[in-house]
């Protein structure tokens, strides 16, 4: 048998820490609820663990002041688990509070407790918190209208799991590539800067033309020498002028719509963006939040505007009586396949869990999607890259070579 280490909540709240002796960690979580005792996390130590002073290094605000992406996902699990347990809302808060330990996470949790003791409900005391997304929020309040705050929680959690599977995917898919491009990048950057220069020098105190693929390259290198601040500078002020133009409604609009048009690329995000607009779309629906404030919340968090821009007229035609399907069908935005289950969850009157379907149908389509472009990629990359290593090598060969011509 192995020792785990738990970190459990008693019905009052305390943090209760320790280890137990078991097979699995099934064994451990039910001798835990045997004791009365919530658990909230279980594992088992490292063999040969030093267990030495813990030093606190000093916290960098510029690096700490804003929580992890996933410490949403992580206290609403926490959350939704001591609810569960029979905690009230106010003593698992104070747990959590104990529990976190990034200290700006720490605080929006203080102050969030604070709040609900002062007489708010979480939704309220979450709204005053920019940390707390619309769709959270929302599920949040129609949980504490309905009674059904902890399975409200539960679903939450799903939701979030299940984005950030997504965004994990994506993210792992792309790693390589893009390790791949700097390795390329660099390399390049090496042979034109440190490399071909030596050979520059040699070349110009011969005093003989080269052959054009030497001339070009050492050209290159000399300009990349010389002028790398204006480089730089043009990099700068271009990327300066792209991200002012996009913080415009205009430009926003247009650099959106324009990546859902590039050549492959395009149909993947748009995919991406269905995925997203259905499970959220459907797990408010499923928590219980009207129909014409679920659309709203959708378009509000929508990351694509020209797909907000054809929530928004989905939102005028529900409010108008046209349903869901026939509005979406007339946007041409969204993929057909995608309006069909849309229409057939109305006509069957579950369109939650439609819209659940679709959404899981499309993470799968961009999962499959990712792999066969990142599998394409690769030696495309690698290909590139031995050309352009390739071509600037021969064209030193070829001028070295150009030197038997000198006469003796």
């Amino acid at each position: 048998m192995a020792q785990f280490q738990y970190r459990a909540v008693d019905a009052e709240g305390k943090v209760v820490e320790g280890t137990i002796e078991a097979v699995e960690v099934g064994a451990v979580v039910a001798r835990l609820h045997d004791r009365g005792l919530i658990p909230m996390r279980i594992g088992a130590p490292a063999a040969g663990k030093a267990r030495g002073p813990r030093v606190a290094l000093p916290a960098l605000p510029l690096l700490t002041r804003r929580p992890p992406a996933r410490s949403l996902l992580t206290l609403t699990q926490s959350l939704a688990v001591l609810l569960a347990g029979g905690l009230p809302l106010d003593r698992s808060l104070a747990t959590l509070q104990e529990l976190v330990d990034h200290p700006e996470l720490r605080r929006i949790v203080g102050e969030v407790l604070h709040a609900v003791q002062g007489g708010k409900s979480l939704a309220e005391a979450l709204a005053q918190h920019k940390f707390f997304p619309p769709i959270y929020v929302n599920m949040v309040r129609a949980g504490e209208i309905g009674g059904f705050l902890d399975t409200a929680l539960q679903r939450l959690t799903e939701y979030l799991e299940r984005g950030q599977a997504l965004r994990d995917d994506v993210r792992a898919a792309l790693t390589y590539p893009a390790l791949l491009t700097c390795a390329m990048g660099g390399s390049m950057l090496v042979l034109l800067v440190y490399v071909l220069p030596k050979f520059s020098a040699l070349f110009s105190d011969l005093g003989r033309s080269l052959p054009w693929s030497a001339a070009l390259v050492l050209g290159v290198s000399d300009a990349i020498r010389a002028y790398w601040w204006a480089g730089l500078l043009v990099l700068g002020t271009g990327i300066g002028a792209f991200r002012y133009s996009i913080r415009t409604p205009r430009g926003r609009y247009g650099w959106d719509q324009w990546k859902l048009r590039m050549l492959g690329i395009g149909t993947v995000l748009r995919k991406m963006e269905v995925a997203s607009l259905a499970r959220t779309l459907g797990t408010l629906l499923k928590s219980g939040v009207p129909m014409m404030q679920a659309l709203g919340i959708v378009k509000e968090i929508a990351g694509n505007q020209v797909i907000a821009r054809a929530v928004g007229e989905v939102e005028v035609g529900a409010r108008e009586g046209a349903g869901v399907a026939e509005p979406l069908a007339r946007t041409g935005v969204f993929p057909q396949l995608a309006v069909q289950m849309i229409a057939v969850g109305e006509e069957t009157g579950r369109l939650d869990e439609m819209l659940m379907r679709i959404a899981e149908h499309y993470d799968r389509d961009v999962r499959v999607a990712i792999a066969q472009f990142t599998r394409l990629l690769e030696p495309v990359m690698i290909v590139v890259m031995g050309v352009g290593v390739g071509f600037i090598v021969m064209s030193m060969l070829s001028a070295i070579f150009s030197v038997n011509d000198l006469p003796m």
